[in-house]
């Protein structure tokens, strides 16, 4: 029996994605107070519904930077994978904030419908518009990089998209008070760009949460892996016992692989590792090689699995 670990180094984005943040942190809580402003003066919920969205995501941003910078200390005894999981965290935390965010909004927008007020179309449009290209170029800054394998910026990001969206729902709404005078607008308006915030930070709760539990990545079938490892290389036999899991943008994985007995033990180990990182992007692997046949619950559904695809080698 043998044991390996294999962890691979490349270059951390996070210095990339300080910057990113705090660009974004500085145009969105320097445009909020505008909004604010505007909104109180205009007497539109859109805006106000916008401001509040900028005013969170003010607050969002500068926890998702915080949460980067605490990322770059390196492991210890004690934590020894860093503080790479307080990334995942703070996207959970923006997250549902954005969720309360909206339904205090949707909340808003129905008591108007009771209570209807008046509503400055002009100074909305001049605001909303302002409001559309300060969110925009903030958007721009956060969706570039590593953002899709950070749940952290993407997080940042979907609290901007928000805001963007609330901006384009302002416009519209400016537009049809100044045209026929009809302020229901503003409300239905800041209740469909809430819908569709909720549906993007629901997602991004179920991710977060997946990741905070230890769940597998979505991107990893562990049956298919299992599969196309007993596939790829003729002297595994079995593969059993594994466990995937994201750590920051990171996936880490351990796993049981019986094999015929190698000639060469680090040249098939070193395929097995080639394989993982070529077809699944997993740097950090630990693998137990065995040269026993493996018994137990886990290594019969393993069988199972592989039966799909083809017959175990003699």
């Amino acid at each position: 029996m043998a044991h390996s670990h294999s962890h691979s180094h490349s270059p951390q984005p996070q210095d990339g994605n300080a910057r990113r943040l705090l660009l974004a942190f500085a145009i969105t809580a320097g445009f909020m107070v505008i909004e604010v402003i505007g909104g109180l003066i205009s007497g539109s919920l859109a805006l106000l519904a916008d401001a509040g969205h900028m005013l969170t995501d003010a607050a969002a941003l500068l926890f998702a930077l915080l949460a980067v910078q605490f990322a770059r200390r390196p492991p210890n005894n004690r934590h020894t994978f860093g503080w790479l999981r307080l990334t995942t965290l703070a996207a959970f935390v923006n997250a549902i904030a954005l969720v309360v965010i909206t339904f205090l909004i949707v909340w808003e927008a129905i008591q108007r419908f009771y209570h209807p007020q008046p509503v400055a179309g002009a100074t909305m449009m001049v605001i909303a518009v302002a409001g559309l290209l300060a969110n925009i170029f903030s958007f721009w800054i956060l969706h570039r990089g590593s953002e899709e394998k950070n749940l952290n910026v993407r997080a940042a990001a979907l609290h901007v998209l928000g805001d963007l969206l609330g901006s384009v729902g302002a416009i519209g709404a400016a537009v049809v008070i100044l045209l026929t005078g009809w302020t229901p607008i503003d409300p239905i308006l800041s209740v469909l760009v809430s819908c569709l915030v909720l549906r993007s930070a629901w997602q991004l709760l179920k991710e977060s949460v997946n990741e905070l539990l230890e769940g597998a990545p979505r991107a990893i079938d562990v049956g298919e892996l299992k599969r196309k490892l007993n596939r790829a290389l003729p002297e595994v036999r079995d593969v059993h016992h594994v466990h995937v899991w994201m750590v920051g943008e990171k996936p880490i994985m351990t796993l049981h692989v019986q094999v015929i007995p190698p000639h060469d033990h680090d040249a098939l180990l070193d395929r097995i590792q080639h394989f993982l990182e070529h077809h699944y992007n997993i740097e950090h692997a630990t693998i137990q090689m065995e040269y026993q046949p493996c018994s137990g619950p886990e290594c019969r559904l393993s069988e199972l699995h592989a039966g799909h695809g083809h017959s175990h080698h003699p």
